[in-house]
C-alpha cells in the first residue's frame, strides 16, 4: 500500500495519480465483496480463499514492467478482486471452523494475522525499496500470497451453515445495522488517523505514534476476544467504542503540540478501534450466516477507512486539525447507544 504510490511517482505520476493506485485497488475491493455472499453459498470456502490469495499474488511481479500509470491501475484491479475474496472468506472461517462459544477468541487471532503484517512490513516495505529495489520487493510481495495457498492443504471442507436461528435472515438483515454502524464510525476515524495524523503532530513523533497506533489496535482486537468469549461480547463494545472516542479526543489535544499525548491518544483509540472491530465481527455472526455477516462488516472496514481519509481532508481544509478530530471523538462518541446489545452474547 505505501510502496506502490512510490513506485508511480518514479513513474512521473502526480500524487493524486500515485493514490490512485491504491483507491483503485480498494474499489475492486469493495465491489468484490458485495458479490461475496452469492459466491460462497455456491463454492466451498477453500476454493475462494485460494483463488484471493493466486490472484493477489501472481499478478504483483507485472508492477516491475513498467511504472506506467494504466498497467499500475491494471494490475491493481485484478489484485483488488483478490483481495476481496480473501478478506470476506477468512473473516467468514472465523465462524465456520470453530464452535461458536470460541468466536472471539478465533476471531482474536485472525486479528493477530491480519495486524502483525501491518506492524511490521508497512515501514519495512518502504525501507526494503531504497535497500534492494522495486522489482525484487514486487517478486517478494507476490510470492508471500502465494505460498500461503498450501494453507488450504490443512482445512477440511467448508460450507456455509445456516444459523440455528431460523428467523435470521440470509440478506443483509436490520439487526446488523447497529453493529455495523458503530464499526464504519470508527473505521472513519481510523482512516483518518492513518492518512493525516503524521501532517497534524509532525514528522519527529509520527513514527512513533503510527507504530503504537498499529500494535495497540492488534492487542485490542486479540484482547477483546479473549474477555468477550468469557464475559460477552456486549460488554466489550461499549467501553471500546468509549475508548476510541477519548483516543481520538487526545489526538484534538495533540494536534496543539504534545508529543506525549498523542502516544496516548494513539495507543487508546488504537486499542478501542481493535476491540470494536472483533466484537462487532462476532456479534454480526451471531446474527446472520457467516458470509453476510463477514461481508458486512469488512464494507464497514475499507469503505470507513476510505471515506474517514476523504473527509478529513475536506475538514481539514475547512477547520484545522484539532476541530477535525474533536468531530471525530464526537461522532464516535455519539454511536454509544448503539453498542448496546438487547440480546446476551
Amino acid at each position: 500500500m505505501p510502496v506502490l504510490p512510490l513506485w508511480a511517482v518514479v513513474g512521473g505520476a502526480g500524487e493524486v495519480a500515485a493514490g490512485a493506485t491504491n483507491a483503485v485497488f480498494m474499489l475492486v475491493t469493495v465491489a468484490t465483496q458485495l458479490c461475496m455472499p452469492w459466491l460462497l453459498k455456491r463454492i466451498d470456502h477453500r476454493i475462494a480463499f485460494g483463488l484471493g490469495t493466486i490472484l493477489i499474488g501472481v499478478p504483483t511481479p507485472l508492477y516491475a514492467l513498467s511504472s506506467d500509470l494504466w498497467l499500475l491501475l491494471g494490475v491493481s484491479s485484478v489484485r483488488g478482486i483478490g483481495f476481496g475474496l480473501l478478506t470476506v472468506t477468512g473473516a467468514a472461517l472465523v465462524a465456520e471452523l470453530v464452535p461458536v462459544e470460541q468466536r472471539g477468541r478465533a476471531a482474536g487471532l485472525y486479528g493477530l494475522s491480519v495486524g502483525l503484517p501491518n506492524v511490521a512490513f508497512l515501514p519495512v516495505g518502504v525501507w526494503l525499496t531504497q535497500q534492494i529495489g522495486f522489482a525484487p520487493l514486487f517478486w517478494i510481495a507476490g510470492a508471500l500470497p502465494v505460498a500461503a495457498t498450501a494453507a488450504l492443504f490443512g482445512m477440511s471442507r467448508v460450507q456455509a451453515r445456516r444459523p440455528a436461528d431460523t428467523s435470521r435472515t440470509t440478506t443483509f438483515p436490520f439487526a446488523l445495522l447497529p453493529s455495523w454502524t458503530v464499526m464504519t464510525a470508527v473505521a472513519v476515524g481510523a482512516g483518518g488517523i492513518v492518512a493525516f495524523l503524521p501532517l497534524a503532530i509532525g514528522e519527529s513523533v509520527a513514527p512513533a505514534a503510527l507504530m503504537t497506533f498499529g500494535a495497540a489496535t492488534m492487542l485490542g482486537r486479540w484482547g477483546a476476544g479473549q474477555v468477550g468469549d468469557r464475559l460477552g461480547q456486549h460488554r466489550i463494545l461499549i467501553p471500546a467504542v468509549l475508548l476510541s472516542a477519548l483516543g481520538a479526543g487526545l489526538l484534538a489535544v495533540a494536534a496543539w503540540d504534545a508529543d506525549l499525548v498523542s502516544l496516548l491518544g494513539a495507543a487508546a483509540f488504537g486499542g478501542g478501534f481493535g476491540a470494536v472491530q472483533n466484537t462487532t465481527l462476532v456479534m454480526m455472526f451471531e446474527r446472520t450466516e457467516s458470509g453476510v455477516a463477514s461481508t458486512a462488516w469488512n464494507i464497514a472496514y475499507d469503505a470507513g477507512q476510505g471515506l474517514g481519509s476523504l473527509g478529513f481532508g475536506i475538514l481539514i481544509a475547512l477547520s484545522g486539525y484539532p476541530f477535525t478530530f474533536v468531530v471525530m471523538a464526537v461522532l464516535i462518541a455519539a454511536c454509544t447507544p448503539l453498542a448496546f446489545n438487547r440480546r446476551r452474547s
